[in-house]
């Protein structure tokens, strides 16, 4: 549900890009930074509430990519992660009835979950630590009605499970990691603590870039050795949806592949030299989720909010059905 202080910082954002082609850097950042400080000034949201949103997509993360990878909950491993800090409960994570961890065959892929299992981790803990007595505990968390859910909405079919294979494995991490760029990114502008703690949000940010570029490239690879674009077109198919979530009214920015939207899945298109999309002789992939300038997007909390809950007018539903904790939920 969009409140006062969301609406005022998807203003912001919206503006902020309307604005980019017309105003030097300069005078960009200090509109920008001039606009997040009058949010700030009508709002109770601090960065302390900034980085506990991200805490919540972070459980999300990593919850997925251990269980991927261990078959086990974060706070299972043999260095258990905390999901109840500072008094509150920890929520419960749904799975399928018949969870087992992925029976991974390609050794590139095995390797890539492996490492984002441990950095995901890394973030959440790291969040708890800088946030400290202010970190919010893990809440409800479903990996498994979650996919099902998002698979009818996006047209993949009635259900589908990421713990199935390699492939259903990258198609589920590709839902993630792109929303966690544009997370970071949209948040990054509404930090007030330029010295401490922007730089650790930009940092996470950039891991989860590496991340969304590894999981592009290697469903691009697998598509291109198979001479088949079966994931490519879920990736396409993820993308529409998460876009039409996140813009209910109609995305205003244009994608490098020439549509009106604020995300793009993998594919492989013909640009001409100034990298416009349809009638060119030069073919290009889009591994890289980004607008017609080849400019990352950005998203609005409430814009996030409506990813990883559905579009739910109350925010409680899909990968957190009881809603997020903290104060933006």
């Amino acid at each position: 549900m969009a409140t006062l202080e969301t609406q005022q910082l998807d203003e912001i954002i919206v503006n902020s890009r309307r604005k980019m082609l017309t105003m030097g850097g300069t005078a960009l950042a200090a509109m920008l930074f001039a606009g997040t400080t009058k949010a700030h000034a009508q709002s109770a949201v601090t960065d302390n509430d900034i980085l506990n949103f991200a805490l919540n997509l972070e459980y999300l993360e990593a919850q997925f990519y251990t269980l991927a990878v261990f078959g086990v909950t974060i706070d299972k491993l043999p260095t258990p992660i905390p999901i109840s800090v500072n008094g509150g409960t920890g929520g419960k994570v749904t799975l399928s009835p018949t969870f087992s961890k992925v029976t991974f065959a390609m050794p590139n892929v095995a390797a890539y979950a492996m490492e984002t299992a441990i950095e995901e981790g890394k973030h959440v803990t790291f969040l708890q630590g800088a946030l400290n007595s202010s970190a919010v505990s893990m809440p409800d968390i479903d990996l498994y009605n979650s996919f099902n859910t998002l698979a009818g909405a996006a047209g993949i079919g009635a259900a589908f499970n990421p713990f199935d294979n390699d492939a259903d494995f990258l198609v589920g991490a590709y839902i993630f990691e792109d929303v966690g760029v544009t997370a970071y990114h949209g948040a990054a502008p509404l930090i007030s603590d330029k010295k401490n703690i922007l730089p650790a949000a930009v940092g996470i940010h950039a891991v989860e870039a590496y991340h969304a570029g590894l999981i592009r490239t290697t469903i691009n690879a697998i598509d291109t050795s198979n001479k088949n674009t079966a994931l490519s077109s879920l990736t396409q198919k993820i993308s529409a949806a998460r876009s039409s979530l996140a813009n209910p009214k109609g995305a205003t920015t244009t994608t490098y592949a020439g549509t009106m939207a604020d995300d793009i899945g993998v594919e492989t298109i013909q640009v001409d030299l100034t990298g416009a999309a349809g009638s060119g002789a030069f073919t290009s992939s889009t591994i890289v989720d980004c607008d017609s300038n080849s400019l990352g997007f950005g998203r609005s909390t409430t814009q996030i909010l409506a990813i990883v809950t559905g579009g739910s007018a109350n925010n409680q539903g899909v990968f957190f059905p009881g809603g997020l904790n903290g104060t933006i939920k």
